[in-house]
């Protein structure tokens, strides 16, 4: 659990570097709301690392091979981000815009893919057999992940206030932390894994099937590729992109269900004893199938592919509003007046606190009352804790409701993150573990990132009302818990609830 915790800080961290820190820095550099909304997008690889996650899941680092997988590909990610760090210190925002963006995804994808290890990992290093500890673990890391964020972030906006530092320096300082932050991977154990043991029958079960099925697979294959790069194009293409997501979006489903059933009929009809001898290309083949589609069959074979898509989309929602409203909250505090110190005392170190208490008070709750309830509480507080930002954007910059705000805030996120933290956990095959978890936290990433982007626009669209945003916001956890209610049966049996 320490080693959880130590993990869930420097998986936090990052996004102060490319989230608030970079908000403010923009903000002082004379951005309008609206660009500084559009350059969060970098955090759109969040809602596609899965699709690099199988890769992790069986790469091995050559060079990290005695920290062990999970730990060495942790490692690799947060030096990384150091040197990310060290760049944008080196940069004028005003100047230099374009270099500072691709800085920032750098510093974004080597934190995506830290994510999927640091999730596998907490996932992996719980017995299969004491599964309800995930709670616990989940509570752990969502402590973790506010120390990074909320505890260590502060210290940015504090120093930014003192005479002589530049966002420069703070930089210089960002990449000091994160170096020290990697301390962690040394105090963490690798987890033990049968992976390797469940990926060499999948292989040769999978040249089983290619050896009578070669060029059926060389097209399964074909449409994952072809998914998987509209998922990419519709993060780095041109504009045209985003007015076409939603039918983009039903051609990547649509691929991918056609690859999973094609591959569950491949291998139902492959022969029981496979080829003597495969060559190097049904070799290659069959890896990059095993890889790429093999957790994603897995998922919807033991799910069944109506519940498995009612799963998808209830995480794609359930968090859609709270994303919303963090990717403008930092603005919205210094267009009301707040200081960059009071930013850090109160959004930053008080978060920081209520979260960490919450975390652990919201898990041994949903232990009691089980993971629907906690699922439906948690979203209705969610939204309703919302509704204090409308009355401090009535208010003006009040400390005291500021200070209440805050404390309702970080409770209910809290809670409802430990929740949903948990129960995706309890969803994944312990063989595929990153790829799975990826997939699913991915998605449930999706309104923070890709639709987060427009936050400003939102804001800006109804001339600056803040109120009309955080109302807004809060009608947004609606869908998700009408659609939690509709499949409540078929979760409860997924997640083994008995609340």
């Amino acid at each position: 659990m320490l080693s959880i915790f130590l993990l869930g800080i420097a998986s936090g961290f990052p996004w102060v570097m490319i989230g608030s820190v970079m908000s403010a820095w923009l903000k002082d550099a004379g951005l309008t709301r609206s660009a500084i909304g559009y350059f969060s997008a970098v955090f759109a690889v969040y809602s596609i690392n899965f699709l690099w996650s199988p890769l992790v899941d069986r790469i091995r680092l050559p060079l990290l091979q005695a920290l062990g997988q999970r730990r060495g590909w942790i490692l690799l990610m947060q030096w990384l981000m150091v040197l990310g760090c060290l760049g944008l210190s080196l940069v004028d925002p005003t100047q230099t815009l374009t270099f500072a963006g691709l800085t920032a995804l750098a510093i974004s994808l080597s934190s995506a893919t830290q994510d999927i290890v640091i999730d596998a990992f907490r996932i992996d290093s719980i017995p299969a057999d004491q599964n309800e500890q995930q709670s616990t673990a989940a509570a752990m890391a969502t402590s973790g992940w506010w120390t990074g964020y909320a505890g260590l972030g502060a210290i940015p906006f504090f120093m930014a206030d003192l005479p002589g530092w530049q966002w420069s320096d703070i930089y210089l300082l960002l990449a000091g932390i994160m170096a020290l932050l990697s301390i962690g991977v040394w105090v963490a154990n690798e987890p033990k894994s049968y992976r390797e043991n469940v990926y060499q029958q999948a292989q040769s079960r999978y040249l089983s099937a290619i050896s009578v099925h070669k060029h059926q697979a060389t097209l399964v294959l074909t449409a994952i590729i072809v998914a998987i790069a509209l998922c990419i194009t519709q993060v780095f293409a041109p504009t045209w992109f985003s007015y076409q997501t939603g039918a983009i979006n039903l051609v990547v489903a649509g691929l991918a269900i056609l690859a999973i059933s094609n591959i569950s009929r491949m291998l139902r009809q492959a022969p029981a004893q496979g080829p003597v001898a495969a060559g190097s290309t049904q070799k290659a083949l069959a890896w990059l199938l095993v890889s790429l589609g093999e957790p994603l069959r897995d998922f919807f074979n033991r799910n069944g592919v109506k519940v498995a898509l009612s799963l998808l989309l209830f995480v794609v929602l359930f968090k859609m509003g709270e994303a919303i409203l963090g990717r403008m909250s930092i603005v919205f505090y210094k267009e009301i007046g707040f200081s960059n110190s009071d930013i850090g005392a109160y959004s930053k170190l008080l978060t920081w606190a209520v979260t960490i208490v919450a975390s652990v008070t919201g898990g041994l709750l949903n232990l009691r009352i089980g993971i629907i309830k906690g699922l439906f509480v948690g979203g209705i507080v969610m939204a309703a804790s919302n509704l204090l930002f409308a009355l401090m954007a009535s208010v003006g910059p009040d400390k005291t409701l500021l200070f209440v705000t805050i404390v309702v805030d970080g409770f209910t996120a809290a809670w409802g993150t430990v929740a949903f933290m948990a129960f995706i956990s309890v969803l994944c095959n312990r063989a595929f573990t990153a790829s799975q978890y990826a997939l699913l936290a991915s998605i449930g990433t999706f309104g923070r990132t890709t639709l987060g982007a427009y936050s400003g626009v939102i804001v800006d669209y109804f001339d600056g009302n803040w109120q009309i945003f955080f109302v807004l916001t809060a009608l947004m956890v609606l869908p998700s818990l009408i659609l939690l209610y509709l499949i409540r049966n078929k979760v409860r049996a997924i997640a083994g609830d008995r609340a």
